[in-house]
């Protein structure tokens, strides 16, 4: 049964869905914070060379996306972990 919604509105979620959803997304943009850093500090600093490799390289933008895609996805699926593991209570 769904709860009566007024006229012009649809909501696809329940508050405490959307509470959720915007808790894990507010994590994800905090690794994906530090991701950006951590991208931009291994091209400033140009660790092994990799700053040099990219910006010489034809191809720069597909390089540049390729790093900060995998950054972004690994840093964002911490940061949401980290939230959700620090929900839980000390039971002991």
């Amino acid at each position: 049964m769904q709860p009566h919604l007024p006229r012009g509105r649809i909501s696809l979620m329940d508050p405490h869905c959307r509470r959720f959803v915007r808790f894990l997304l507010e994590h994800c943009l905090y690794g994906c914070v530090g991701a950006f850093v951590l991208g931009g500090m291994l091209l400033w600093q140009d660790v092994n060379g990799l700053g040099t490799m990219i910006f010489a390289s034809p191809d720069r933008e597909l390089f540049l996306l390729l790093l900060f895609f995998g950054l972004f996805v690994t840093f964002g699926s911490v940061g949401m972990a980290v939230g959700v593991m620090r929900l839980g209570e000390e039971r002991d």
